[in-house]
């Protein structure tokens, strides 16, 4: 902000000089005609020039603050974004973690959700690890059919439905039209 004010109105000042002399080649004047004293008019006029002069600067001035204000509040924003990306993020993980099949698929979602919302590519793709290894971690194969292990049997095809949901989500994102 220190620099980028004063070299603002520095080429301010150039341009306005530019225009002058532009002018001043334009109306092909080729000298000042001396006066010890100057009339009213002229004066009035020097007056409403040297208004104008502030009131330029002035305008410049505000509107590089208005500029920076609004870079700071976009850098705002975007933090508060990621710091709520990352409590979901913490949330859904927890999730992700429980022992419960139907808890880990409302994580599964809740992550696929988090990738679509996040902020930046790198947030997104936070997500789309944690949902890869859940599929590397290692599972109990398939007890079968066997009454006496229907209940692990019942266990292994909630977590193979959670496997195979993340997988679906990410082909249906992979094969996603980017639009924009």
């Amino acid at each position: 902000m220190g620099l980028v004010l004063p070299l603002a109105f520095i080429a301010a000042i150039a341009v306005a000089v530019a225009v002058f002399y532009t002018g001043w080649d334009l109306l092909d004047v080729h000298g000042l005609k001396p006066e010890r004293r100057i009339d009213s008019k002229t004066l009035f006029d020097l007056v409403k020039l040297s208004f104008g002069v502030v009131a330029g600067a002035g305008a410049l001035v505000a509107l590089v603050v208005a500029y920076r204000r609004q870079r700071v509040d976009e850098a705002g924003a975007h933090r508060e974004d990621t710091r709520l990306h990352t409590e979901r993020f913490s949330q859904a993980v927890d999730k992700l973690g429980s022992d419960s099949p139907a808890v880990q698929l409302g994580g599964v979602h809740a992550l696929a959700g988090l990738a679509d919302d996040a902020p930046d590519d790198s947030l997104r793709q936070t997500c789309i690890d944690v949902l890869c290894a859940y599929l590397q971690l290692s599972f109990t194969p398939d007890p079968g059919n066997d009454p006496a292990h229907q209940e692990e049997h019942h266990r292994y095809l909630a977590l193979r439905n959670v496997r195979h949901t993340i997988l679906r989500l990410i082909g249906d994102h992979y094969r996603r039209p980017n639009n924009g």
